[in-house]
């Protein structure tokens, strides 16, 4: 097309955004995209509402309002003993767009980024976005564990950064301790800077706290911390996420978000400041959460599917081969819409580079108990067809 930028004029519409138009022009249980059906807690509505009628509706300070800033900082401070201040919190139009001003911050043309295989489909482009190269390690199935060896012999003189997405979607699992010690000990030695997409911190069903990768011995001053209200309190249309850094990196954090959206609803931040000062709000969701992973997990089981161990995120991992089924992930998930009417997510579509286990779907589970044994029947009956 003429005139426009050839890096976006090649660039394919995401496997979300596909999955999900097929599941509304169909008419398919929507359990591609991860989004929960329900609205955010009346308590973090009514405070929006609140801040509508009694507060400033305009420009609040780039890096958000001061209440906000807080905020996150004492929330972090009662959930993960990390003791910060507010210069350290930048609030963000949502946690991709954070991600987008990390990697703008740190990444410069020529650089080299180390990615893990799978990962969520927006690192990559950004990074090369930014003109650096992205460099991936895959992980593998069924523990997704972080291969030592393998990560640093992906190191080279001109690799600048690690992207770090812990707990990790599309998988659901977390890093073990001496999993982020090693990665911390590489951040160290080689000078990296590590971009933590943490978003997932509170979506745990294993009962263990998230520890972040900020928290390892030399990560202060090396580590840009992202998290994300949306996740936190079920709300991703609110688009509220947010960066943590040293204050000398988030002076610079907060140059790049500048010029990307430049502030965020200061309504939406008035009202998650409230909501991360009061535990019972993101403790009844968690609760909520696990009872519908539990209705999908059994379901699907009941039914003959293998279900992949996991203890975070909304989603849950099907092993085709171990089920039985004979397809490929992209086509099993191509025909499940379109047959079973349910919509899910190939595995290979966040991968690149060699290793891509091409058996694997994702659904999400953060939905009606009643939906859910919905889409596992449905699931079980098409399977007989195939």
């Amino acid at each position: 097309m003429p005139g426009m930028n050839p890096l976006y004029t090649a660039m394919p519409t995401t496997v979300f955004e596909h999955m999900s138009g097929l599941a509304r022009s169909l008419g398919a249980i929507n359990l591609g995209q991860g989004f929960p059906d329900e609205p955010p807690p009346p308590a973090l509505c009514a405070a929006v509402a609140k801040a509508m009628a009694e507060r400033s509706q305009h420009y609040p300070p780039s890096a958000g309002v001061p209440e906000l800033r807080d905020a996150v900082a004492a929330f972090y401070s009662r959930t993960q003993a990390l003791q910060l201040a507010r210069e350290q919190v930048i609030i963000t139009s949502g946690a991709t767009e954070a991600l987008a001003a990390a990697v703008m911050a740190v990444v410069c043309p020529g650089d080299e980024v180390l990615l893990f295989a799978p990962a969520y489909d927006a690192y990559a482009p950004l990074v090369r976005r930014a003109g650096g190269e992205p460099v991936f390690v895959p992980l593998a199935p069924p523990r997704w564990a972080y291969p030592a060896a393998a990560i640093a012999a992906a190191i080279t003189p001109r690799t600048r950064a690690i992207m770090l997405n812990d707990p990790l979607n599309p998988t659901g699992s977390v890093a073990s301790a001496e999993e982020l010690a090693m990665l911390a000990r590489l951040c160290c030695a080689h000078d990296l800077i590590a971009i933590c997409d943490e978003v997932w911190e509170n979506v745990r069903f294993d009962g263990q706290p998230h520890r972040s990768l900020l928290a390892e011995p030399g990560m202060a001053a090396r580590a840009i911390k992202i998290g994300s209200a949306g996740k936190i309190f079920g709300a991703t249309g609110w688009k509220v996420g947010w960066m943590v850094a040293a204050p000398e990196i988030a002076t610079v954090l907060a140059k790049a978000h500048q010029f990307l959206t430049f502030t965020t609803p200061p309504m939406l931040q008035w009202a998650v400041a409230e909501g991360l000062a009061d535990p019972a709000l993101a403790a009844a969701l968690q609760a909520d959460w696990a009872a519908s992973r539990a209705v999908l997990n059994n379901g699907l089981a009941r039914e003959g599917f293998a279900v992949l161990e996991n203890s975070a995120t909304w989603f849950s991992c099907i092993d085709l081969a171990a089920s039985g089924i004979a397809l490929d992930d992209a086509t099993f998930s191509d025909r499940a819409v379109r047959e079973a009417g349910v919509a899910s997510i190939p595995l290979s579509a966040l991968w690149e580079g060699d290793g891509a286990p091409l058996g694997i779907v994702r659904l999400c589970h953060c939905k009606p108990p009643v939906m859910l044994e919905e889409a596992a029947a449905r699931l079980a009956q098409w399977r007989k067809s195939l």
